[in-house]
Order: structure tokens, then sequence, then C-alpha cells
């Protein structure tokens, strides 16, 4: 079974979304398990503090490092990967998702305040990533993402194990569009190779799709995609 580890201030959040649907029965089913560790109960003093001003000066609090080793080190088993989810991370993308959703379990920790001691992450061979190029009001919210992208790789969660392997960054391109019925809807119409019975040609048409939407969207993507 995966298990997933989140240390977090608001254990409440969890397993939030992912109690729900197919992440809800799977668990239920334990083909994955969450453990939710509070960090504050690795605070020593009566008040339990978890934060403090940063050395040197500057605006917010910093989550303490003898707070959050505890934590830590109360909770990992050695040689199991820690995550930090942190603007100044690598990009957390689908490549990693599946590297992480072949592993048996994945230990993220969501900051707060201004971040974390760097002295804790360093100590505890922390890696850090993040979700995008902005800023969250804690790591909760990037767990819960973290999270999704690596359950739905997991055997037997999705129940369809193919309907993984045909969406967008699984062949490094963006996704094609995708129609349903009606068949004439507002007085559109769905492509006629989808409905011509031919799964060559529509192979075909899906992948020329995803191209051209990629090379107008995301450049990036595509000049990968055309190295590759």
């Amino acid at each position: 079974m995966f298990e997933a580890q989140v240390f977090t201030l608001y254990p409440e959040v969890f397993p939030g979304p992912l109690s729900k649907g197919l992440y809800g029965k799977a668990l239920s089913n334990k083909l994955w398990g969450l453990k939710v560790i509070n960090i504050r109960d690795a605070a020593t003093d009566k008040h339990k503090t978890v934060d403090d001003s940063p050395y040197g000066g500057g605006t917010g609090m910093l989550l303490k490092a003898d707070v959050l080793a505890n934590s830590i080190d109360q909770n990992i088993k050695k040689g199991e990967r820690i995550f930090y989810l942190s603007p100044k991370g690598k990009k957390f993308d689908q490549k990693l998702a599946q590297e992480l959703s072949r592993d048996k379990s994945v230990s993220l920790i969501c900051g707060h305040f201004e971040g974390v001691d760097e002295r804790v992450l360093t100590t505890r061979n922390i890696e850090e990533i993040s979700i995008g190029d902005y800023v969250l009001s804690g790591g909760e919210t990037a767990a819960l993402v973290v999270l999704d992208s690596i359950l739905r790789l997991l055997p037997g969660v999705l129940g369809n194990e193919e309907s993984s392997m045909d969406e967008t960054f699984e062949n490094g391109l963006l996704e094609y569009p995708q129609y349903t019925k009606p068949q004439i809807w507002e007085e559109k119409s769905v492509p006629e190779v989808l409905l011509s019975g031919d799964h060559n040609k529509i192979k075909d048409w899906r992948l020329s799709q995803s191209e051209a939407i990629t090379r107008v969207r995301r450049p990036d993507l595509w000049q990968k995609y055309k190295k590759d």
C-alpha cells in the first residue's frame, strides 16, 4: 500500500477532497493510506510555540528548526524521501509524479509564515518542490495538488488504467479536444473523424490536435517535445 505522510499545522485540512470519489474509495479499500502529523505536537514549551522571528530582521515568522526536526524524527523512517512545498523548490511535474507513484511512500511538509529555518532542510536532506511560480498562504493546498497527481497513477485507483495514459503531459503534449453527446449542440457538430470508426485516423487526428494546441499554448513544451 502506498503511504502518504503530511506534516502540517492544520491537520483538519486533510484528507479534504482526497476523501471523495475514486480517491476516497481507494483510501477505504487500502490502496493508499494517509498519516497526518500535527507539527505543533512536537513543540516542547507549554505554549506549543512553532515559529519565531528571523535572525537579521525582516517581516514575518519562520517555522522553528527544532520543532520541525522533532516532528520529522518521530515519524520518518531512515531513507524515506521528504519534500517541503516551497516556491523556491524545483518544479513539480508529471515526470516526478510518476517517479513518486512508484515509491512506497511520500512525505510532504506544509510550510507557513515566511518559511522554515534553513538548517532543518539541510540536516534532514529535505527536497524542496514547487507546484508553480506563485505564492500560497501555506503548503496545504500544494500538498493536495501533489498527492492528487500521484494517487491517480497508483494501480487500481482510477479503475481504468488506460485513462491516465492518454492525458495532458503523459506524452509531453497537451491533451487533444474531447467531445460527447449530443452530436450537434448549438449548431456545432462533433468533428467527423471521431464518428468514422477508423481508429487509426482518430489516433492521427488526436495527435495532430495535441501538437497544434501545444505549439500555440505552451511553446516551452513544444520545443522539448521536438527535441525528444
